[in-house]
């Protein structure tokens, strides 16, 4: 499965995908959305890891794009602050909300819910 993770804080974003490459997941992190697009255009990818909040291209917007480009790409949004409106939006959508600081054993059980 590959796994793109963006998240404007480095050491997160790193640190996640070295523990999912651990296991044995094909992780490819980020620190801003259009960095991120950039390599969307050129690889597929199974699934999203994205804050929400981050400067320029949030997590939601960058979503949208992402989404148009690979229709069948999953979703998991991070969050320090979000919104009620924002996770609700979210999961009836069929995306998932974790909050910051991420729990690693969380991150992995919703990635396995996608794998199912």
């Amino acid at each position: 499965m590959k796994i793109l993770l963006v998240d404007d804080e480095q050491e997160l974003v790193s640190t996640l995908a070295e523990r999912l490459e651990m296991r044995g997941f094909d992780a490819h992190w980020f620190t801003n959305g259009n960095a991120a697009l950039q390599y969307a255009q050129k690889e597929k990818c199974d699934l999203a890891v994205l804050d929400v909040k981050m400067p320029k291209i949030g997590g939601l917007e960058l979503q949208r794009q992402l989404a148009e480009m690979q229709p069948r790409m999953k979703f998991i949004f991070l969050t320090g602050h979000g919104s009620e409106e924002d996770y609700l939006a979210g999961t009836r959508k069929g995306h998932s909300y974790l909050i910051k600081p991420v729990d690693i054993g969380q991150l992995l059980a919703k990635i396995n819910e996608f794998l199912r």
